[in-house]
């Protein structure tokens, strides 16, 4: 099922349109169907409302989405916040708006726009055509009938026609494309003279007083989340490999036999072949082959033209009979003996066998070559102990699987039964991993397995209650198919400040840093002043770098903050000079040129339509946001709960 998810993305979020956001059967069909209606009433909608229930369902199917698409490494805080429950509430309001103004208005679609919708996914498409076989396999992989898909995508495409014709018939005023394409394609000629804010550095000096001030000042930037010390069991390859111990010579001897193929080079031999066929008088057919094979022992070297003449083999007799190169097992026995008893260039006697009679040549012979027992030994050992530790992990997960579930309040259990050592890490929050500095020599993040703390799964199960509240173990995490891991919170330190000792480098560090900038922007606009006051003639200042052409979609790999400065400098008197702050100091870009950018730049050739999708959009909002205020939606006193992650299921 995963594998088809995978596979089809695409078509999963169209299947989602019908399992996870409610779907509505359509007039002209059988009707719109409402929500079923919940305890509360979250938002007033009209007649209608978004109810406690549909808010909590389209939550659950919010997650498993995510979740689904993620492969399961989505961490469910990032939706637990009321940011995120917000924006789904007001996408229920939204689409209840839509549903109502729909059934109002009684829109529907024809089967034909129906069946052109669906012929128009690329999902059911093979060579560029619907195809109704690939059609129905894919839905019954996702576990949905072709009606209920069918129904799901008549209602979408009924909803489209609520906004849709606002949208599409918006247009874009063409001076303001005008205008826009022209600011994107406007260029400037530059030169940057960067001040390096680490320049600086060695001229500022920080006092403890200082360092005092700034701790006191922000400690909302010093707070440390709440983090965990976690014991954990890791069960991977190194600990299966362990676990084989010690391999009898006689089965490295067995696999290496059942597996030479794998070593060892089997003899061949570049052959060709005289062939007098049997089918008239088989005496005479002998001796004429045995006269031939005197001929050809006597001359080698003439085997290839006697072949041309003498082979009733037609298919070869024209390549002076060869037959190519060929291994023991593709020959009958009589044959292949006599062919790979010949040494090269030795010409055989007379072989009866399928056909005829043959006499072969050897025109090349390689003997056996690769590796003997011996010399593979350490190879076939390594082989023979992933195959072995690859049972042994299946069968060591099931037993951790146990083990913990049997001693849910301590790790050391499974520890002694399977010889895993346990293991210590701290600095484990639910968003991410704290690094030495604040969470000591054994921090997650400087680990070994700081991987798989990365893993949100590792993490959001650390915080669940049980483990955080009752210090039980944790079920088996399956981190990668050869990598499982139990964890166990040993210690939980709530969200705190660290004491001024702790960080007070660090934050001698920070002010350092940001009063060197600070000089670096001093001396950045002292400089711009009096580069201002210059003649405009004058000599190229010094430190100021090669000329570039940039323009606001052709930024040659500056930063943001630097093009908006550079096209933001008045272009009536040029040179023109400005400055602006980053992170590494303080960069003046000197502005001696300005060109209007060409009318047909390949750069803007889809602005018209980006704009007009994006213009079309705004209008859909804008329309939508006056139905809202025509259906007079308001929430109830519950909806503040729910968005405060306080409602009961």
């Amino acid at each position: 099922m995963f594998d088809f998810i995978r596979t089809h993305q695409r078509l999963m979020q169209l299947v989602l349109l019908v399992l996870i956001v409610p779907s509505f059967v359509l007039i002209g069909v059988s009707g719109y169907t409402n929500y079923v209606s919940g305890d509360k009433d979250l938002v007033k909608v009209g007649d209608s409302a978004v109810t406690l229930q549909e808010f909590e369902l389209a939550r659950r199917n919010q997650l498993e989405q995510m979740q689904r698409n993620a492969m399961g490494r989505f961490d469910p805080e990032v939706l637990n916040n009321r940011f995120a429950r917000e924006m789904l509430l007001e996408s229920l309001v939204d689409r209840r708006i839509l549903v109502d103004t729909a059934t109002r208005m009684r829109f529907s679609v024809s089967d034909t726009v129906l069946r052109n919708a669906i012929a128009e996914m690329p999902e059911f498409q093979e060579d560029g055509r619907f195809s109704a076989e690939r059609y129905n396999a894919l839905l019954a992989s996702a576990g949905l009938s072709t009606r209920d898909f069918e129904q799901g995508q008549r209602g979408e495409l009924a909803l489209q026609r609520v906004l849709g014709p606002v949208g599409s018939s918006a247009t874009l005023p063409t001076p303001v494309l005008k205008g826009i394409s022209a600011a994107l394609t406007e260029a400037r000629t530059v030169r940057l003279l960067t001040l390096v804010a680490a320049d600086f550095e060695k001229e500022i000096t920080v006092s403890d007083a200082d360092i005092q001030a700034w701790y006191d000042e922000n400690k909302d930037r010093l707070t440390l989340p709440d983090q965990v010390a976690v014991e954990y069991l890791v069960l991977d390859e190194d600990v299966a490999m362990q676990a084989v111990g010690e391999i009898a010579e006689a089965d490295l001897q067995a696999y290496y036999e059942q597996n030479k193929a794998r070593y060892v080079t089997a003899p061949r031999v570049n052959v060709s072949h005289i062939q007098i066929s049997t089918s008239q008088d088989r005496d005479a057919a002998r001796a004429k082959a045995e006269a031939i094979a005197e001929r050809v022992k006597a001359d080698p070297a003439s085997f290839a033209d006697v072949a041309r003449e003498e082979s009733e083999d037609v298919g070869t007799a024209r390549d002076g009979g060869q037959l190519g190169w060929i291994s023991r097992g593709s020959w009958p026995q009589v044959l292949e003996d006599a062919v790979f008893a010949l040494p090269q260039g030795g010409v055989s006697g007379v072989v009866e066998g399928p056909g005829g009679f043959h006499i072969f040549m050897a025109n090349q012979v390689e003997p056996e070559k690769g590796e003997t027992f011996e010399q593979a030994r350490a190879k076939v050992q390594a082989e023979v102990r992933r195959q072995l530790a690859s049972e042994r992990f299946a069968d060591l997960a099931t037993r951790l699987t146990d083990l913990v579930y049997d001693n849910p309040a301590s790790l050391e259990p499974a520890a002694q039964a399977l010889g895993i050592a346990p293991r210590m890490v701290t600095g484990v929050t639910r968003d991410r991993l704290l690094g030495v500095e604040d969470a000591g020599e054994q921090a997650a993040a400087a680990s070994a397995d700081a991987a798989v703390f990365q893993d949100p799964r590792v993490r959001s199960t650390l915080f669940t209650p049980s483990l955080l509240n009752e210090k039980v173990n944790s079920g088996v995490i399956e981190v990668s198919p050869d990598t499982l891991v139990v964890v166990r919170v040993a210690e939980f330190q709530a969200a705190h400040v660290p004491p001024l000792e702790q960080v007070k480098g660090r934050v001698e560090s920070l002010l350092v840093a940001q009063r060197a900038r600070e000089a670096a922007q001093a001396a950045g606009e002292k400089q711009i002043a009096a580069l201002r006051g210059a003649q405009a003639d004058a000599e190229l200042p010094e430190g100021f770098g090669t000329a570039l052409t940039v323009s606001r979609i052709e930024s040659q790999g500056m930063p943001d903050s630097v093009i908006d400065a550079i096209f933001a400098a008045d272009d009536t008197a040029l040179p023109a000079y400005v400055g602006v702050s980053g992170p590494q100091g303080y960069v003046v870009a000197r502005v001696e040129a300005v060109e209007p950018g060409p009318a047909d730049s390949p750069l803007v050739a889809g602005l018209s339509q980006e704009l007009a999708r994006s213009w079309g959009r705004a209008e859909e909002q804008a329309v939508l946001q006056e139905m809202r205020a025509q259906a007079g939606v308001r929430r109830t006193a519950d909806a503040e709960e729910a968005l405060a992650g306080e409602s009961q299921e």
